[in-house]
């Protein structure tokens, strides 16, 4: 046994960043992030319901490692978020039902939860249920009361996981497509990739979507991924009336539901559908008038009311990865040995993510025999981006005079300074981003999440950009290459602002 080995943990989503964290525990570990992307949280995890389940819609008989990891995941999430300093919630949720035959599917699922772990679970009826959630939808007789549920923004969560492993020792190789993994004698030897190679003694595929194709280049082709769309409605932060804990119907056996939500930042959010698309189509994120209408009437039946559409200030849409096992796919391998998939995590992905970080270093001491040694001084926290106008005024006014920037909002609707741009920018730098994109700034910054979806602010973002990362405005991208944001003669323009 080598006295270091070298991990390469494929997808910077949700699974690879938490495994990427957990990993950075151990010094006789050499951990490398790898994403084709230009920056972290950039596929599955980006788009969906933020929800941390509370693990009581997954019999276990049927799905035993969606049972067992969000359960746990769950009750991880609650220390993790105060550890990474990320914006959560835990309103807790109910599943509402509308007869007599709904009732009979609480009793199911209360059941289901008792088995798999979840506290707190309990069915309320019509007075506890309108005192719950005064905008429930009156049609609704009852509710099964899941206390621990939560919710967070999934991209904050992988950036925090990032920023934490990266200070912790780990690696981040983005824009690195992995094209084929080296197998000698029935031993992963590493990762080749656009890039070159990179050495490696095990190798975790995490890769979402694509983690069926990773899979295959291990020569392990036992099954598939298709990808789910979900679609969303996204409301403006004074829409009303919001909802108080988070709604959803009873499940079905390809869906948990339509939910309704509000979100960390206070949003009204609505969805999603799910709709199996073709293996082929794991890039189509698009919206379709028949999946937003299906999602308006859907979450009619939970509420009293909902806000005017005019209200609306974005639709948008998700792939979740559909596994042809409908359970997790989380092995490591005697040949291959030293290659672990972390593949097929669909719902109930996000909460089940710390669990299976766990699991998956578990594997390794036991399944490959690694003998790790934690670090003295590992750092489980990591301090959130500076949020200007959340401060109090006197904080607001200290941090002008240290940095007057902090002084210049350039996001009207999100209140979002030029210092906190700036903070965004440096954070990137300092994982490995090597292009700066505008999304990249909107994820870590909260700016042109607003009203206005950057309307207003996306141009004065763009010229910050050009300027701290020393480009042209004209190479300034949206989300990489590809997505330039100016067209036209921009010179000018990028020469009267300087």
């Amino acid at each position: 046994m080598k006295d270091r080995e070298e991990v390469v943990i494929i997808g910077a989503g949700i699974s690879g960043s938490s495994v990427a964290r957990v990993l950075s525990k151990y010094e006789n570990l050499e951990v490398h992030l790898v994403e084709r992307k230009p920056d972290v949280s950039w596929g599955s995890t980006k788009a969906n319901s933020a929800i941390i389940h509370p693990g009581h819609e997954d019999d276990p008989k049927k799905y035993p490692k969606r049972a067992y990891f969000c359960v746990r995941g769950n009750r991880l999430w609650h220390q993790w978020v105060k550890e990474l300093d990320i914006p959560a919630r835990f309103p807790g949720e109910i599943m509402l039902a509308y007869n007599d035959e709904d009732i009979k599917k609480l009793e199911y699922y209360l059941k289901l939860g008792q088995i798999n772990g979840v506290p707190g679970l309990r069915i309320v009826y019509k007075d506890e249920l309108e005192h719950l959630e005064p905008n429930v939808n009156p049609n609704a007789i009852a509710g099964l009361y899941a206390p621990t549920c939560g919710n967070l923004a999934p991209w904050e969560a992988v950036i925090a996981l990032v920023e934490n492993a990266v200070d912790n020792g780990v690696k981040v190789h983005l824009e690195t497509e992995v094209t084929g993994i080296k197998i000698e004698d029935g031993h992963v030897k590493g990762v080749v990739t656009n890039r070159g190679f990179i050495e490696a003694d095990i190798v975790i595929n995490a890769a979402g979507l694509y983690a069926d194709k990773i899979s295959k280049m291990a020569g392990i082709d036992y099954f598939s991924i298709w990808p789910r769309k979900g679609q969303y409605y996204l409301f403006d932060e004074d829409a009303e009336p919001k909802v108080t804990r988070i709604l959803h119907p009873t499940p079905t056996p390809i869906t948990k539901g339509v939910y309704v939500s509000t979100t960390v930042e206070g949003t009204l959010l609505l969805g999603p559908t799910a709709e199996d698309l073709p293996e082929e189509m794991k890039e189509d994120t698009s919206t379709t008038r028949e999946g937003l209408d299906y999602i308006w009437k859907e979450a009619h039946r939970l509420v009293k009311k909902l806000p005017p559409k005019s209200k609306i200030i974005k639709t948008f849409a998700g792939l979740r990865p559909e596994p042809t096992t409908r359970d997790f796919i989380i092995e490591a391998y005697d040949d291959p040995w030293g290659f672990i998939n972390v593949a097929g995590i669909r719902s109930p992905g996000l909460a089940s993510a710390p669990a299976i970080a766990n699991y998956v270093k578990d594997l390794i001491i036991e399944k490959l025999g690694s003998k790790l040694k934690e670090k003295k001084k590992w750092n489980p926290y990591r301090r959130g981006i500076t949020r200007f106008a959340e401060l109090p005024r006197e904080k607001q006014n200290e941090l002008i005079k240290k940095d007057p920037r902090y002084g210049n909002v350039v996001c009207m609707c999100k209140g979002v300074t030029e210092g906190e741009i700036i903070e965004a920018i440096e954070r990137m730098k300092k994982i490995g981003v090597k292009t700066i994109t505008l999304d990249g700034v909107k994820f870590r910054s909260l700016a042109m999440f607003g009203t206005c979806q950057g309307s207003f602010c996306r141009l004065r973002i763009a010229l910050i950009i050009a300027r701290e990362a020393g480009i042209p405005l004209w190479k300034v991208t949206i989300k990489g290459p590809g997505t330039e944001y100016a067209i036209g003669d921009v010179k000018v323009l990028q020469k009267k602002a300087e």
